[in-house]
């Protein structure tokens, strides 16, 4: 490597690494490169001048290399950073600690590769010490699963819309495998879990696939033993598309089934936790006893929801929910007479 080239590698390292929020130690980086600080000062002149050309040419936003008296070396202050915060870093984190969304060793992974990709090297010990706690005691979910991979390639199905078969565990009642050839059109996740929407296809009369119902059913992904690309692709008309947000407003549970225009009185204190559960929720009247709520919902999750608010709900309509809630709770009863 020519004197120029050791250069040039020497400056942009330093360069890409001002970028990620890190430090410069002129001693530091004379030693690691074999030169004098004289050189490290020069390489900084030159990325300053740089920075300067980009905003004056290029209408760049201001940055600048500064020295820091405390940490005793230069950084880049100034321009949006693409990396994370300290306190978005920590927050994120939190979230996904409290999914429990992965194995333990993932989510020890993922966090590692986080911390060390976004937090600035004089914070990395200090997110790493507030989150290690909780990484100790991480409870990973009972299935054990690494769905990592397996997120992927349905997320490929989805975009290149591929037919595929998978097999499916079921756990009600006697554990079986069944199988499905489906048309995936969404992934979730809610209450721990991974979820694939897809329309189930089966042949009609003429041997041609079309779909079961009318609506996605939900498979949870730790429960799909296999997946097999069919070899097939299915048609989407733009105006049916299927839109993941409209649907993850209304569902509940990850329950699928019809769409259901639901009213009912909501007697509790505060109403805001309705609005933030139910997305589609409004408030349409409201007295001095209760608050009359309308929403659209999907399948029968709802009716758990419902049942968890006690006696601070009372469905009105559609009827048949009525009923169904009338039912249950009748049955609810006779396990405490």
């Amino acid at each position: 490597m020519t004197d120029k080239q050791a250069k040039n590698s020497r400056t942009l390292s330093m360069y890409v690494r001002l970028c990620e929020g890190r430090l410069i130690n002129k001693t530091e980086e004379a030693e690691r490169f074999g030169v004098d600080e004289r050189s490290i000062q020069r390489d900084l002149d030159d990325i300053r001048a740089f920075l300067d050309e980009q905003e004056a040419c290029y209408g760049a936003e201001h940055r600048e290399i500064v020295y820091d008296r405390n940490q005793k070396g230069f950084v880049m202050e100034g321009g949006q950073s693409s990396l994370m915060t300290n306190s978005e870093i920590l927050a994120v984190s939190k979230v996904l600690l409290e999914s429990r969304a992965f194995t333990k060793k993932e989510i020890s992974e993922i966090l590692d590769k986080m911390i060390a990709g976004c937090v600035p090297e004089k914070n990395m010990k200090m997110v790493a010490d507030l989150l290690a706690n909780e990484k100790y005691h991480y409870v990973e979910l009972r299935h054990k699963k690494k769905l990592k991979a397996l997120i992927w390639d349905l997320g490929e199905d989805i975009k290149n819309l591929r037919r595929v078969e998978i097999a499916y565990e079921k756990v009600f009642g006697e554990k079986k495998k069944q199988k499905y050839i489906v048309e995936p059109v969404g992934l979730l996740f809610s209450e721990y879990y991974f979820y694939l929407n897809a329309y189930i296809d089966e042949a009609d009369e003429n041997g041609v696939l079309v779909h079961k119902y009318q609506y996605p059913a939900l498979f949870r992904l730790d429960r799909i033993v296999t997946r097999k690309d069919s070899g097939e692709r299915f048609m989407v008309i733009y105006s049916n598309r299927f839109e993941e947000g409209e649907f993850r407003k209304r569902t509940q549970f990850m329950f699928p089934g019809r769409l259901v225009k639901l009213q009912f009185k909501y007697y509790g204190p505060n109403v805001d936790a309705v609005l933030d559960r139910l997305p589609t929720a409004k408030v349409v009247q409201e007295k001095a006893k209760y608050q009359l709520i309308e929403a659209e919902v999907y399948g029968t999750g709802i009716v758990m929801w419902l049942l968890s608010q006690g006696k601070n709900v009372e469905v009105i309509r559609p009827e048949s929910l009525r009923e169904e809630m009338k039912n249950l709770l009748k049955e609810m009863m006779e396990y405490y007479e």
